[in-house]
């Protein structure tokens, strides 16, 4: 039996619970942001702008290791087409949060003109908004992968002789 450390599609569930939560943050941090005072609103802002870019960084590495497990994962499955929804509601996710996070450097660096500057932070707010909506989608269709379906469920023998 190969070690469950070098399994490809184990990588996956490991990598992707840190854009789950960072992102959500980002974006409840930014939330925050707009109902607080000066001095906590620059707070919340950057702390949401840092978020972001790890949430960022982090669900492009859960999108490769995603693709690593796909080859592994969607042979066990009896309706792939739950594989490829999770797949799709994924990276439009990460192309939401990157686009915010495109968006907000260009606002944090002077670049965008008197009135797209003003608009930014709820642009930004909506992008990462839509994104949690798709982030909580394809969550909820990866637990049906690996919680329905069996994918990537490592099935024992019926006496349990490989663990012996």
């Amino acid at each position: 039996m190969m070690p469950d450390f070098w399994r490809k599609e184990l990588w996956h569930p490991v990598t992707v619970h840190f854009p789950i939560a960072l992102l959500l943050a980002a974006t409840f941090f930014l939330l925050t942001s707009f109902f607080c005072k000066s001095e906590y609103k620059k707070i919340f802002s950057t702390g949401s702008f840092i978020l972001l870019l790890l949430g960022v960084a982090a669900a492009w590495v859960g999108i490769y290791t995603g693709d690593l497990a796909d080859g592994i994962v969607a042979r066990k499955l009896c309706d792939p087409t739950v594989l490829k929804d999770h797949e799709l509601a994924a990276q439009t996710m990460t192309y939401l949060f990157t686009g915010a996070a495109v968006i907000y450097v260009l606002f944090y660096l002077g670049l965008l003109r008197s009135r797209l500057s003003i608009l930014a932070p709820y642009v930004i707010f909506a992008c990462m908004l839509i994104g949690s909506g798709f982030l909580i989608r394809a969550g909820h269709l990866g637990a049906l992968i690996v919680y329905q379906q069996g994918g990537g469920v490592y099935n024992h023998t019926v006496d349990c002789d490989e663990y012996k």
